[in-house]
């Protein structure tokens, strides 16, 4: 008789293999500590949808229900999307230099779920996907759900180093292995707050080709630039090669749950698929309430409202890490919600959390966007959601805890630690975005 342990789950033994690839991110774990009202939550990328005015989405689902009862909207509908809001979706992602036909979205619940559709129809265990390092925490409970291997790729102040992936897929396919696709957040990245520049983008995309190597292009904040747009998407490039992820949950609000997939033709159709298999169809109200939305308000207006707010908010974070942290490094995001922090070799951002959540202050450590047990020297504070003051007072109680773990080393050392440091990742403060 086999000897079950203590596992106090019957059935324990009848789970798919794959299962031993969901486990809750450490992102997650910390929404129920950040969420008490006196921490002061630096961690998680939720937008301000306070600052989204009331009346233009009760006024968008009003019109929707009254026209017949909203039934239409309350109903199933399509397995790619209402037609209307992939036209809509088409001239979102004009302003970004992608033109094509709206029968190529695929409108899904969230980017989150393109992406695990994505992986779904292209990856078998022990398949690789490419991913930048760091790299999305979302992401990368997906692959590993499917049982992908992740090799993480060199970033650096200008996004993905391209000469990085060209020694990637060397190394991984004299390994035997096979690659699937590159994931990449080009604009404003998540967790790193770094930009892909132009020239990058064409070099990378000129080695995917050549590698025959799909490109997977994650793009959930590229409109929420504070002072100039970021370049064009690599999807306006290449429109067989690249699949194309986007969103409302950052431009209007995540609680729609409506993101879409622009992939080339033939995808599109084994997408579609996947869709009606996993959902029978995305949201029909969320896309009814947002086409009337796009239809009848101000929705760039609101989007640069979103801007102002996001760099006021950012450049709060900035200040007050130069006045509380000033030997720490960190990145300048030139649009999005996150800086990315390197710490002093001797302290550990995982370990480091306990602490700072007692000071009344969370953020994420970096070791949540690594799949090779990376990233502990650095840590991913997000500014979109707080108030500047409470930005401040976040730092200021990040401080104490970096400080007191610093002194309390040096107790035990015998000598002052803390000197002033570079970034160990390779992502280092950025350039003013020139592109």
């Amino acid at each position: 008789m086999t000897d079950k342990g203590t596992n106090l789950d019957p059935w324990y033994d009848s789970y798919a293999d794959r299962t031993a690839g969901l486990s809750a991110s450490e992102v997650r774990a910390l929404f129920a500590v950040a969420s008490r009202p006196e921490v002061v939550s630096l961690a998680g990328g939720m937008p301000f949808v306070s600052a989204l005015p009331r009346e233009l989405v009760t006024g968008a689902i009003d019109r929707v229900m009254s026209q017949n009862g909203g039934a239409m909207a309350l109903q199933y509908g399509s397995g790619q999307g209402t037609p209307a809001i992939r036209e809509h979706i088409m001239q979102i992602m004009a302003m970004e230099g992608i033109r094509g036909s709206a029968d190529d979205v695929v409108v899904t619940t969230g980017s989150q779920q393109a992406l695990d559709l994505v992986t779904r129809l292209f990856v078998n265990p022990g398949d690789v996907v490419l991913a930048e390092s760091p790299s999305y925490v979302g992401a990368l409970g997906v692959f590993k759900a499917y049982q992908a291997d992740v090799s993480h790729v060199a970033t650096d102040a200008e996004g993905l180093v391209p000469e990085a992936l060209r020694e990637t897929i060397a190394r991984v396919r004299s390994e035997g292995r096979t690659i699937k696709f590159l994931y990449t957040i080009p604009n404003f990245h998540n967790p790193a707050g770094v930009t892909l520049t132009w020239a990058r983008r064409l070099e990378i995309l000129e080695i995917c080709r050549d590698a025959g190597i799909l490109v997977l292009e994650d793009n959930p904040y590229g409109l929420l630039y504070f002072d100039q747009p970021a370049p064009r998407a690599m999807r306006s490039v290449d429109d067989e090669g690249v699949i194309y992820l986007g969103s409302f949950s950052k431009t209007l609000a995540p609680g729609f749950r409506v993101g879409w997939a622009l992939a080339p033709h033939a995808i599109r159709e084994k997408l579609i698929l996947a869709n009606e298999s996993a959902t029978l169809s995305p949201n029909s109200f969320g896309q009814f309430v947002i086409t009337e939305y796009l239809d009848q308000a101000d929705w760039r207006g609101q989007i640069e409202s979103f801007r102002g707010l996001y760099r006021e908010r950012r450049d709060a974070m900035i200040s007050a890490l130069g006045e509380y942290l000033p030997s720490l490094s960190w990145t300048v995001p030139d649009g999005g919600f996150f800086v990315w922090v390197t710490l002093p070799d001797e302290l550990d951002s995982k370990a480091m959390l306990p602490r700072a959540v007692k000071e009344l202050v969370a953020y994420t450590p970096g070791t949540a966007f690594f799949a090779d047990g990376g990233g502990r020297q650095n840590i991913r504070l997000s500014f979109c959601y707080p108030t500047p003051e409470s930005i401040r007072t976040g730092i200021a109680r990040l401080a104490t805890v970096v400080n007191g773990e610093l002194d309390l080393l040096a107790t035990f050392s015998g000598a002052r630690l803390g000197s002033p440091l570079t970034m160990r990742t390779g992502v280092s403060t950025p350039p003013p975005n020139t592109n």
